[in-house]
């Protein structure tokens, strides 16, 4: 389970502090899929990065007792001068990963070839997408963070992501941030909407939906 209670996430600012989250109450259970509505500057990458624990909270009280991912397909994390294939044994090495399964899945999934020889920092922006979600796909977490939609590569690829990660751990748990509400409609049980700091919670997708419409008239 994670447990979120009464988060609060400020910046400094010129003009003073600008609070982002402000008394955010979030549990999600196994195998539960929620979708947090919101509009741009909402908050929602912020609320992300606080459940991968890729940032600190102004006020925490999290509690996680499940394996959660960092946010899909991000890979701001990689080290530019190692090459792909070192990076991905680097991860594996923190979360306790066999190398030699974690490295041969990720060289059949990305599909980069000779590629994963060479340093990140040559990479494009699609080849590094394509590294980073193979690499998450590799580690067996029990919450995945999905910040957006995911869309890696050609729509082949894209539909290959769909099945790895929708179909094959649909017995895992899900959060999925985004400000498009068909895509939360289309994979979530239960959904959020983010507003002015706030986490408005309902019981279905179509509820949030009518509220995240009414709240951008």
């Amino acid at each position: 389970m994670i447990k979120l209670t009464n988060i609060q996430k400020r910046y400094s600012t010129r003009h003073g502090y600008h609070t982002v989250l402000d008394g955010i109450d979030l549990t999600v259970l196994p195998g539960e899929k929620i979708g947090i509505l919101g509009g741009n500057g909402a908050g929602k990458s912020t609320l992300i990065r606080i459940l991968s624990g890729a940032e600190q909270p102004t006020q925490e009280q999290i509690s996680r007792s499940m394996k959660i991912s960092w946010p899909l397909a991000f890979g701001g994390a990689f080290q530019g001068g190692l090459t792909g294939m070192d990076n991905v044994r680097f991860v594996c090495r923190i979360y306790g990963v066999d190398i030699i399964a974690a490295t041969q899945f990720v060289k059949d999934f990305s599909e980069l070839g000779g590629y994963l020889d060479e340093p990140v920092m040559t990479y494009s922006n699609g080849m590094r997408a394509r590294l980073a979600f193979a690499l998450s796909m590799a580690v067996d977490f029990d919450c995945y963070l999905i910040d957006e939609i995911v869309a890696v590569g050609d729509r082949r690829f894209h539909d290959k992501c769909h099945e790895e990660l929708f179909v094959k751990r649909s017995t895992k748990s899900m959060i999925i941030v985004s400000h498009d509400p068909h895509y939360i409609k289309e994979h979530c049980d239960l959904a959020c909407v983010l507003i002015k700091g706030k986490l408005h919670h309902f019981g279905s997708t179509d509820d949030a939906y009518a509220f995240f419409n009414g709240s951008l008239c």
